[in-house]
């Protein structure tokens, strides 16, 4: 039997290894994120404290989520062909995965698609295409599917993400109805030249600011399980922090043969459940989301990842399949919590500012 609780803590908060878990949950409730070395003490508890950890930071989630859980469809409206020589993925020029590859779906296409997520339940849609960056000639194709998408499906938020932004291109989809722009930053400013070459952290960060700027709700999360260290999951969290987004999706590595990570597997689900704290610590009330990769990683523990994150992908990935979503809403509704309405506000009313961070730099 755990010790009784104290008030104001959960019942574990003091029975962590050198540190206590249950004060950065109460800083957490105050919307304060945790010092470096505390985000860092969180990802190297060991397996057997995990449990207590997310029993303690579902308080976090609970408080400005409650019992909602926001689904998300995503839509890969252009498949491979893809410049970009990211490890990671199996769109790149370096991937000889075998996947489907075909230029932008038309407008009726994005338009079926649209009416499969609303059907399933989804509140997001996002319109996913693989390259560098829209050319113009992508880019007002983008737009007129984004139009009819929200002609047909206006309780639809509509996310775009294609890659690098030029001038003026954030500013045409929010012109066309686009809510909000993801470009995750995916790692560390340190560990990026490991997973790509053909541009950088840098570049990632100014399509972001782009986004942002033009008025599109930032979407910015990262991706775990490439090779990157504790201090590379910590400090990707605080450059993320740095860039205010809305929407923060978690992704875990899935190995795909044929490309330069395939047989990378390095990640257990108490390590993915861990990341998942941590960035629920940093970004209490912000959307996070569990994306790709939970399937593979967390496996039965998929319910233990919904007590952290207030939201999940729908259906399948870009060139991967998901979990049918059937058993998604099985395991919502399991679990006592309830998708989230098209006409409920995500995030909660942020009634304090925003925490100014300082910390130091690598």
């Amino acid at each position: 039997m755990p010790p009784p609780p104290r008030r104001g803590r959960g019942p574990w908060a003091d029975t962590l290894p050198g540190m206590v878990v249950g004060e950065l949950v109460e800083r957490a409730l105050r919307r304060e994120p945790p010092a470096r070395e505390e985000a860092l003490g969180v990802l190297r508890l060991s397996d057997a404290d995990t449990p207590a950890l997310v029993g303690e930071v579902s308080r976090v989630r609970r408080r400005f989520f409650q019992d909602r859980v926001k689904l998300n469809f995503l839509l890969n409206i252009k498949s491979g062909l893809c410049p970009e020589d990211c490890h990671y993925c199996s769109q790149s020029k370096l991937s000889t995965a075998a996947i489907q590859r075909y230029r932008m779906l038309t407008p009726a296409e994005a338009v079926q698609a649209a009416a499969i997520a609303a059907g399933s339940g989804a509140k997001r849609f996002c319109m996913v295409a693989s390259g560098r960056g829209p050319t113009p000639a992508e880019l007002d194709l983008f737009t007129d599917a984004v139009r009819a998408v929200r002609a047909a499906q206006p309780r639809l938020e509509v996310c775009a993400c294609l890659g690098l932004l030029r001038d003026g291109q954030a500013e045409a989809l929010a012109g066309a109805g686009v809510h909000a722009y993801n470009h995750n930053l995916n790692t560390s400013e340190a560990h990026y030249g490991a997973i790509c070459g053909t541009h950088d952290f840098a570049d990632r960060v100014a399509t972001l600011g782009r986004a942002a700027a033009a008025g599109l709700s930032p979407c910015s999360g990262a991706l775990f399980g490439m090779g990157e260290s504790d201090e590379d999951v910590v400090d990707v969290g605080f450059a993320l922090r740095e860039l205010r987004p809305d929407s923060v999706p978690i992704n875990f590595l899935i190995p795909v043969a044929g490309t330069p990570l395939a047989g990378r597997n390095e990640l257990t689900p108490w390590r993915c459940l861990r990341i998942l704290a941590l960035y629920r610590l940093l970004f209490p009330d912000v959307e996070v989301r569990i994306a790709g990769g939970r399937e593979v990683h967390l496996r039965s523990l998929q319910p233990l990842g919904l007590l952290l994150a207030n939201s999940i992908f729908a259906g399948d990935y870009l060139t991967t399949r998901g979990q049918a979503a059937q058993a998604d809403l099985d395991m919502i509704a399991d679990l006592g919590l309830r998708v989230e309405g098209a006409a409920e506000p995500t995030l909660p009313e942020r009634a304090l500012p925003p925490v100014e961070l300082k910390t130091e730099r690598r």
